[in-house]
């Protein structure tokens, strides 16, 4: 058994990869497993990464998976978790990048804390501009239970930290099915991953490390593009929705995941230009549907919470479904 195996997917991103890939190599060891997943690339990255199957062997194991279709990032991931063998596991995205050494000082984390999961800091990186982004948890090197890092609901707090790739998690976790994505979600993929992550696993810790470069702007990304699949943060958060509904501490939980909800619905309504017409005609018709299956008591209270802007936003939406349903 490998003690680590970095999942690593691929789609587009010839002009990144190299880099990608080089990081690996400088955390290379013999212990530890690279699964480079193309998800369907039509540019040269499935050369590339032929290429670099065969070089990281020699200092690494290394397996290199194509898909016959593209599937999306959950989807790419999980594969690469279908086919790890490691003892601990984390991610990389195709266009960032690691800091030399940083995977050996994060196995040494999951050694010395003998958790379920750590959550590490990063670096974002737009063009030359470096800026540090940290876990909303002071806590640091001292495991605790995940579900008392959900709360405070009026604060940013460890579930809105999504990054799947800001850690690692051990392999129990993925023998009790709760470190699989749920497949073909195109955007905000990380949601219901973390929040259930959170809910269902028993112990983790926030570790100040600093190893993943975060690729930001990238023209190719979703967050970057206004089409149809960033739509799929609906079905995302619908998901954390029902499935908080359902937890023993629904109640206390719910109100932390409507006013999330709300807020980003609240943050592409104010950003829905960049859209495309049509998408943005969905944007705001889903939107309106998805604030209807809301826990009405939980949306009321987020509502009062929020700031004018977002709030307005949102209780013009609420109305029109209001008035639409009295009109039927």
């Amino acid at each position: 058994m490998p003690k680590l195996s970095v999942i690593v997917p691929f789609y587009n991103v010839q002009q990144y990869a190299p880099d990608t890939l080089r990081s690996l190599r400088l955390n290379a060891d013999r212990d530890f497993e690279f699964i480079l997943v193309d998800d369907h690339s039509r540019d040269e990255t499935p050369a590339i990464l032929e290429r670099a199957a065969e070089d990281l062997s020699d200092v690494a194991q290394v397996r290199y998976i194509r898909h016959e279709q593209n599937g999306g990032l959950a989807t790419a991931r999980n594969t690469g978790l279908d086919a790890a063998q490691g003892e601990y596991l984390t991610f990389l995205d195709g266009d960032d990048w690691l800091a030399p050494g940083y995977l050996t000082e994060l196995v040494s984390a999951m050694d010395e804390l003998g958790c379920d999961f750590v959550r590490t800091d990063h670096v974002q990186a737009t063009a030359r501009a470096r800026s540090v982004s940290r876990v909303p948890v002071g806590r640091r090197w001292e495991t605790f239970s995940p579900r008392d890092a959900i709360l405070p609901a009026h604060r940013s707090t460890s579930v809105d930290y999504a990054y799947a790739w800001a850690g690692a998690y051990h392999r129990r976790l993925l023998d009790r099915g709760l470190l699989h994505f749920t497949d073909g979600l195109r955007t905000a993929e990380d949601r219901p991953w973390i929040w259930k992550l959170h809910r269902e696993a028993e112990s983790f810790a926030v570790v100040s490390l600093l190893g993943v470069f975060y690729r930001r702007g990238v023209a190719s990304s979703l967050t970057q593009i206004g089409d149809v699949r960033q739509l799929d943060f609906i079905r995302a958060f619908d998901q954390v929705i029902e499935e908080t509904a359902a937890d023993r501490d629904a109640g206390r939980l719910l109100p932390k995941a409507v006013r999330t909800y709300c807020a980003i619905i609240a943050h592409h309504l104010s950003n829905e230009d960049r859209f495309e017409p049509a998408v943005a005609r969905q944007l705001r018709s889903m939107s309106a549907a998805a604030i209807k299956r809301m826990p009405q008591d939980a949306l009321g209270d987020a509502l009062e919470a929020m700031d004018m802007d977002r709030s307005s936003k949102l209780r013009r939406l609420r109305r029109r479904v209001t008035t639409t349903g009295a009109a039927a």
